[in-house]
């Protein structure tokens, strides 16, 4: 029996969440969820320049919208010490070693090995440096950058989404772990936490495949266990360009504002580019049932908002009253179910709800576009009580007086009575706007 699964969120709070960033954290919670694991939200935080604490709390705001809760929260700007350690580990074994060079002499180097039609990897220069090389170099002031000492072996593994995958580590530049300044690239600080918070499974986008085969020989120089690897397809915008942060609109703050149902965005995140058609899911748990690494396609997935419109509607088609109920009263709607059960078919966003409010309880001013028709029909106007039946009854009178029929009869009634020439059914809208306010609409009055 497999054990409950640990998996982990690791963003930079060093912008808002986009829709790209939603399909792994939805990913990887839905799996925790399915199989009663734990979700650890890590916030990468070691660039201190660009991360903020406002940025930082705009993640957990964003996941919360999503219906994401961490089992645990960590910063890795709090976990130095774990870095240091594992450092001095690395470099008592012999995996880590100091280089010199600067960024100007590097690529200085990288174009030399281009020209001469080779792979710009780093060429271990440093480690014929001797301990009076170091020293001089160090007396002229400079500081060393840390690399570590790959394996030229090929690094293989079972990806959950890739199937059997590998990486020739001959092929790769020795990574910088630590910089001159002693802050840490993203490399080793992932690894450690991984290690240190018993993360079994690393769901995440294809393009840190070559991240993987590099963290895995850190982490067996660790003396670790290697978690179960799954690199998904990314998202792309619908004409194809990568996300990122300045996408503004398709950040997750971007579609909330913009009125977005959370379970619209979650159900074409994590359905759109796997064997699973993309419909709206109205739960967590439904969708967590449908979420499988292993049938996600290979390609990337096109994110397209007209779609999303889509899903948000039909997820309000169904939406019973029970669960609007709370949302309507904080638009300030009543009417009840029979209000909620008129309009909900014809709504897209939640707040489109507030037009036919105004329809029904407040005062709007009548489009009149065949005068004689319409009075006619005020003459005909039923008493009251109505119910459902009550439009069917009056336009067929109407009808029978004037001949009118199809579009011709029911558009200047719609008109005269919502002042729109779409909407819900009227024999479902009718009872709600009530005898009064239809009168004086059909006089020509607002009401």
């Amino acid at each position: 029996m497999m054990p409950a699964p640990v998996v982990r969120f690791a963003p930079s709070p060093t912008g808002r969440l986009h829709i790209g960033n939603a399909r792994t954290a939805l990913l990887n919670y839905l799996l925790a969820r399915r199989e009663g694991g734990r979700f650890v939200l890590r916030l990468d935080d070691t660039d201190l320049a660009r991360s903020t604490r406002e940025f930082a709390d705009g993640i957990v705001e964003d996941l919360a919208w999503l219906g994401i809760v961490p089992d645990v929260t960590v910063r890795q700007s709090e976990r130095t010490a774990l870095y240091d350690a594992a450092v001095d580990r690395l470099i008592a074994a012999g995996r880590l070693y100091p280089c010199y060079e600067t960024p100007e002499e590097l690529e200085r180097r990288r174009k030399r090995q281009l020209g001469r039609g080779l792979p710009p990897v780093y060429d271990r220069a440093a480690l014929k440096l001797t301990a009076e090389d170091k020293a001089k170099l160090e007396a002229e002031g400079r500081r060393p950058h840390w690399r570590f000492l790959l394996e030229h072996r090929v690094v293989h593994w079972n990806d959950l989404v890739r199937g059997d995958s590998h990486v020739d580590c001959a092929s790769l530049s020795d990574p910088v772990l630590r910089r001159e300044d002693g802050t840490y690239l993203y490399t080793l600080p992932s690894v450690v936490d991984d290690l240190d918070l018993g993360i079994t499974h690393v769901v995440r986008g294809e393009d840190h495949v070559t991240n993987t085969a590099v963290q895995i020989e850190i982490i067996e120089a660790l003396g670790g266990t290697v978690p179960a690897f799954g690199h998904h397809n990314l998202l792309t915008t619908a004409s194809g360009e990568g996300l990122s942060k300045r996408l503004g609109h398709l950040s997750l703050k971007g579609l909330r504002d913009g009125g977005l149902e959370p379970m619209a965005v979650a159900s074409l995140a994590v359905l759109v580019g796997s064997a699973e058609s993309v419909r709206p899911v109205a739960s967590l748990d439904e969708l967590a049932g449908l979420a499988d690494l292993g049938r996600l396609s290979h390609a990337p997935a096109k994110f397209d908002e007209a779609e999303l419109d889509g899903l948000n509607a039909r997820l309000l088609h169904a939406m019973p009253y029970d669960e609007a109920r709370p949302r309507l009263a904080a638009l300030g709607v009543g009417g009840g179910a029979a209000f909620w059960e008129a309009v909900r078919g014809n709504l897209v966003r939640l707040a489109d709800v507030a037009t036919w409010w105004e329809v029904v309880a407040g005062e709007i001013a009548p489009v009149v576009t065949d005068a004689a028709l319409v009075a006619k029909a005020r003459a005909l106007l039923p008493d009251e009580p109505w119910d459902g039946a009550t439009w069917k009854g009056w336009t067929d009178q109407v009808k029978a007086e004037t001949g009118a029929r199809g579009r011709a009869l029911f558009m200047p009634l719609r008109q005269a009575l919502t002042g729109l020439d779409h909407g819900p059914e009227l024999a479902a809208l009718l009872p709600l706007i009530g005898r009064d306010k239809a009168a004086a609409r059909l006089e020509g009055r607002t009401a």
